[in-house]
């Protein structure tokens, strides 16, 4: 099996061409969004980070900043910086030099302002477009492919039918030689045992077992007993009662593959089969750190329904909730619901899962690529100071 991708210097492979505009700063955001608006091809990252952080916090945001740009869906980068922040513009964009990415640098203070900063952007940018569509996709390996799990405003529907029918098609790209990332750490409380009978060896078992540890700590600290302040609302609306049945839903979506490591969040996933990334179970945090740490693509389950998406991968929405699908078709992509309703087999959706996630690796939109949804946010380890 193969698809079309475009091989990078890095010999890593993207199913997207993007021009990314990379604002390192919340006080560089609007001038990467407007630079990004006046140039067709190229897709801005607005956020509210960059500035007043320390420690591990400070390095998690950069690292997932130049993970997110250094993504193989990535052609080049324009970095945008304002002058004086603490994620340095110029030490991002070396880097993501460094990875042997295309990058391009604007600072506001040094443009006089927004408005030649703007100006700059846009020729700059407008230029990497020109080159990025000189270059031609050519048929790759199935196995290159990195696959990003997530599962967002679940219900009922989403434990028994779209998080089973994903673990199946996770499997098979798996079985292809290709790569699966498990997410969203919280809401592994209650099945890690479940996992750690999985991993490859004691070391990554004992990692799972200390990072949900360390998320059940950090709500306590904060004075919050997290298996009752989760499941969330909606979960609870869905038919959801417990963090532990909440969690047993969850795993479904990683299959039966051995589980290979455990990385921290926003950092690549280096080698092929099943592995799990330490992220929140903020559903746009966890895809941030899963694109950034090399995902090109993302199969998101939802039982209640959510239009999320990413800048520079295309996400694959699956439900497992026929009612939700019909409610919500123009941003589901799978309904999943029809093994509840007794048409299919979860096998049968999981192929259908799996042909979908390499047809949109060959050229296809998502419902989110083509409704322009481009979220995108960081996880945070500390406080602003």
């Amino acid at each position: 099996m193969t698809i079309q991708g475009y091989v990078r210097a890095s010999g890593e492979v993207g199913i997207r061409n993007h021009v990314l505009i990379l604002p390192v700063v919340v006080c560089a955001s609007e001038v990467a969004a407007r630079i990004a608006a006046s140039v067709p091809g190229s897709v801005a990252v607005p956020h509210q980070h960059g500035c007043g952080q320390i420690g591990s916090d400070f390095d998690q945001t950069k690292r997932t900043l130049v993970g997110f740009a250094t993504n193989p869906n990535v052609f080049g980068v324009v970095v945008v910086g304002l002058g004086c922040e603490k994620v340095a513009a110029e030490q991002v964009a070396s880097d993501i030099a460094s990875f042997g990415q295309t990058v391009e640098l604007v600072v506001i203070q040094k443009e006089g302002g927004s408005t030649g900063a703007i100006q700059k952007g846009i020729k700059i940018a407008t230029g990497l477009v020109e080159k990025a569509q000189k270059v031609q996709a050519e048929e790759v390996p199935t196995s290159s492919l990195v696959l990003g799990l997530e599962c967002g405003g679940s219900d009922a529907t989403s434990g028994l039918a779209s998080n089973p029918a994903l673990g199946a098609a996770s499997d098979l790209l798996v079985a292809a030689g290709g790569t699966s990332i498990l997410s969203e750490t919280p809401e592994l409380m209650g099945a890690e045992h479940l996992l750690a009978r999985r991993a490859v060896n004691e070391k990554v078992a004992e990692k799972i077992f200390k990072i949900v540890a360390n998320v059940e700590r950090q709500a306590r600290r904060m004075g919050v007993d997290i298996r009752g302040a989760q499941p969330a609302p909606g979960n609870i609306a869905g038919g959801i009662t417990t963090i532990e049945e909440k969690s047993l839903g969850c795993i479904y979506k990683a299959g039966i593959a051995q589980i290979q490591g455990v990385v921290d969040y926003a950092q690549e996933v280096c080698g092929p089969g099943l592995w799990i990334m330490d992220t929140p179970g903020h559903d746009v945090e966890s895809v941030t750190g899963m694109v950034a740490g090399g995902a090109q693509i993302v199969a998101f389950t939802t039982g209640r329904g959510t239009p999320a998406g990413c800048a520079i991968a295309p996400v694959i929405k699956i439900t497992g909730n026929s009612r939700t699908y019909h409610l919500m078709e123009e941003n589901m992509d799978i309904n999943a619901g029809t093994i509840i309703d007794g048409q299919e087999t979860i096998n049968e959706v999981g192929q259908r899962i799996f042909d979908l996630m390499l047809e949109v690796a060959r050229g296809r939109m998502t419902k989110s690529e083509k409704l322009g949804h481009n979220e995108f946010a960081i996880t945070r380890l500390g406080l602003t100071i």
